[in-house]
């Protein structure tokens, strides 16, 4: 699942098309794209996102008979990974592992552009927030701290992580999007939570980047395989990227 702004063609393509190599059966899908421009994905509300993602979940099953799938998301995506099983009873039945690379868990104050919104009190962040969904980023609002989405999946409804589910969080120290860093990770038991620097410690890819580096691909095959180490052999992500 891609990232906000993003679409199936783009973000994670390249490391679906690295797992088809490998013969893992992949499917993706543009998601949260307005009606008539279907060339930026993610913008809308995670909720309704959310609903769109699950019939294709299903759409999925029906078309392979699988009983069981994966979900692999990166940024946004990774958050719908997280949000989706808690949600839809229906969707973590039929879910084995998440990948959640980079995930807005716990809401992120974009680099600490959002936290100026609250120089000027509720008043000057009303009003950011209304213009970033008059701007069309219904989905912004929603992850950044204390966003409606972010309680929803943090502080509602029990824990976030869900029974029989093999949880891995995967971000970068040097990530600079989803900030504070550690807003990604999820302290629940039965989660593995991990930097991508505690494998390669010169790695220092950035946010965007996450979705194309080779070592992040190396773990996320790993895991899909329930392999718990790192890469065989690391290499340099592009940082700030």
């Amino acid at each position: 699942m891609h990232g906000l702004g993003a679409t199936y063609y783009e973000d994670l393509n390249q490391l679906e098309a690295h797992l088809k190599t490998l013969d893992f059966c992949t499917f993706s899908i543009t998601y949260g794209d307005y009606p008539g421009f279907p060339f930026i994905g993610g913008l809308e509300y995670i909720a309704t996102s959310s609903i769109e993602l699950a019939t294709f979940v299903h759409e999925v099953r029906t078309k392979t008979g699988a009983g069981k799938i994966d979900f692999v998301g990166h940024s946004e995506g990774a958050f719908q990974a997280l949000y989706l099983p808690k949600f839809f009873s229906d969707v973590a039945n039929t879910v084995q592992r998440v990948i959640a690379i980079a995930p807005p868990t716990h809401g992120t104050t974009f680099a600490n552009l959002y936290t100026l919104s609250y120089t000027g009190g509720n008043l000057t962040k009303g009003l950011v927030d209304t213009a970033l969904q008059l701007g069309g980023c219904r989905a912004c609002t929603d992850l950044v701290t204390d966003g409606p989405a972010v309680r929803r999946l943090t502080a509602t409804n029990g824990p976030i992580a869900q029974p029989g589910i093999r949880y891995t969080i995967l971000t970068s120290r040097y990530d600079e999007l989803v900030t504070p860093v550690e807003t990604a990770f999820v302290n629940e038991p039965g989660v593995e939570n991990r930097f991508v620097q505690d494998y390669c410690p010169e790695d220092r890819v950035g946010h965007i980047g996450e979705a194309y580096d080779a070592n992040v691909w190396a773990i996320v095959r790993n895991r899909l395989s329930d392999d718990l180490s790192g890469p065989g052999v690391c290499v340099k992500g592009a940082p700030g990227k």
